[in-house]
């Protein structure tokens, strides 16, 4: 089911799965105010439907996204005010479901902080990364600066915070950058077999996990493990017991995900 905000951004919902576009192709997906508010509108959209469990973030066309529309800032339409959402949209947003970045080509500048706003990310093989606007003296302020360290190290991310070089696939899939690596025009379909499997977990669990997990970060030790000691009580309660049961009778044996 296709549910469009505007051409700007597509939005595909299948299932448990929505998946959402940035269809700005003739820009290279970069996003202007209009798409950021778009954007963020359709992660609101995904968090409050109960029905969509996972959703993919992508960008039509060959490029995932080259960042914040730079022709809009020359002409004066730049309205910044650092109290209120980031710049490309949903990216000072914590959501209870994961996302997934589907990556073709270029996701650079802030389309790179797009990317990392995500919980996972498949790039294909054309993927490129990088911090492109630090040449043009565009700061990073949707969560670069904080979530690259935290993924893939404070020195790998000074080499492309400092740089602004580019980043092949194959190279960020060594920082752990990305998680997986596909065949070029491959990364949407990985992506959407990735969200099915997630999607078919037991959801109260799986989801407290992730917001532990993010949660953590900052905390003293003591205090992250009593939080997760606590959040895993209503999985724990709710479906533990059921997939403890499963396993007794056989579900599950040699690592089999599919029973």
């Amino acid at each position: 089911m296709t549910q469009n905000l505007s051409d700007r951004v597509l939005i595909e919902n299948d299932g448990p799965v929505s998946t959402v576009t940035i269809n700005r192709p003739e820009r290279r997906n970069a996003v202007d105010a209009e798409t950021a508010a778009l954007l963020a509108e359709a992660f609101v959209s995904f968090e409050a439907d109960e029905r969509r469990s996972v959703a993919i973030l992508t960008g039509a066309g060959a490029a995932f996204c080259a960042g914040y529309d730079l022709h809009s800032v020359s002409e004066g339409a730049l309205a910044y005010d650092p109290e209120a959402g980031g710049p490309m949209g949903p990216t000072r947003m914590l959501l209870t479901k994961p996302v997934i970045a589907a990556v073709e080509g270029h996701a650079v500048a802030g389309g790179l902080e797009l990317a990392l706003w995500c919980d996972l990310r498949i790039a294909s093989a054309t993927a490129i990364f990088g911090v492109f606007c630090r040449r043009w003296g565009v700061p990073l302020i949707d969560g670069g600066n904080i979530r690259l360290p935290r993924l893939i190290g404070h020195g790998r991310a000074m080499d492309m915070i400092l740089t602004g070089r580019p980043v092949n696939a194959d190279e960020a899939l060594q920082f752990g950058l990305v998680n997986q690596v596909v065949e070029a025009g491959g990364a949407l379909a990985a992506a959407k077999d990735l969200a099915v499997r997630i999607a078919d977990f037991p959801q109260t669990c799986m989801r407290t996990d992730r917001m532990t997990a993010h949660r953590q970060w900052g905390m003293p030790l003591e205090e992250a493990l009593h939080i997760e000691a606590v959040e895993g009580a209503k999985p724990l309660a709710d479906e533990a017991v059921k997939g403890a049961t499963r396993f007794s009778r056989g579900a599950g044996r040699s690592g089999n995900f599919d029973d």
